[in-house]
């Protein structure tokens, strides 16, 4: 699966990894060394994540049940924990720097196919 930005069309994962039962969910990232760009972990259902154990920062995007882009954390760094967005029911996680270097923002709509 791959996602992009509605909004400018550009693209954000062309490998978009699902984590949707609690097993994959509860070990995300967990383990890796890195997120290589162009990959992507997409979180659901998810209204907040943490980088307890990580080695490497990411890109988190909030979304809604439409796919809209609710919050945004760049570069979350290891060991941290982002608040719980309730408006949001899925996240993607994202290299650090693609939210930047796609510019994308709060609204966008984010397809995910």
């Amino acid at each position: 699966m791959r996602a992009y930005n509605l909004r400018n069309g550009k693209g954000l994962s062309d490998s978009v990894m699902v984590a949707d039962c609690l097993l994959k969910r509860m070990k995300g990232l967990l383990g890796r060394g890195e997120l290589p760009a162009g990959e992507a972990l997409w979180i659901k259902p998810c209204t907040s994540v943490h980088t307890f154990f990580m080695k490497f920062p990411i890109d988190v995007i909030f979304l809604s049940k439409k796919s809209k882009v609710v919050a945004i954390k760049k570069n979350l760094q290891p060991n941290r924990m982002t608040q719980l967005y309730l408006k949001a029911v899925s996240v993607l996680e994202l290299p650090a720097g693609t939210v930047e270097t796609t510019a994308t923002e709060v609204g966008d709509e984010i397809k995910i196919d």
